[in-house]
């Protein structure tokens, strides 16, 4: 790496630093294939500028439930040269929010069952009884 391109790049505890996380995180994220890094003459890492933001991204996909495969694929919109664009950074933001919809509407979806069905399954007191509904919280009346 030349000097110039040193000027350009982070330390390990620079992008920890900026991202807000431990350096430990930093190496995770880099040994499951979320950042790339170069090594210098005297095999320090060095990250693009982007790297920061790579790990605010996915922190914020790993709270939505984004596996870290998930979140790999997801960055591979970026270019690897640092060159990001506005559109590809819209493009991740709009992958996560729609995956957190998703979600979201899948545990609604789960929530209702549990609200409405007063019976979610039949647990067998033994061999020689019929079953007895098992339910969730107080029994209704009606």
């Amino acid at each position: 790496m030349t000097t110039q391109m040193l000027e350009r790049t982070l330390t390990v505890s620079d992008v920890a630093r900026q991202a807000g996380v431990a350096v430990s995180a930093v190496r995770f994220y880099e040994k499951h294939g979320l950042l790339v890094s170069e090594r210098t003459s005297g095999n320090q890492r060095r990250f693009d500028r982007t790297a920061p933001c790579r790990i605010r991204v996915a922190r914020v996909a790993q709270r939505v439930g984004m596996t870290v495969n998930d979140i790999r694929d997801l960055l591979t919109v970026l270019p690897e040269d640092g060159s990001a664009t506005d559109e590809h950074w819209r493009a991740m933001y709009d992958a996560i929010l729609a995956e957190g919809e998703r979600r979201v509407r899948v545990l609604r979806r789960a929530m209702a069952d549990i609200v409405t069905q007063d019976r979610l399954c039949e647990v067998p007191v033994d061999d020689q009884v019929e079953p007895t509904p098992y339910r969730m919280g107080p029994a209704r009346t009606t």
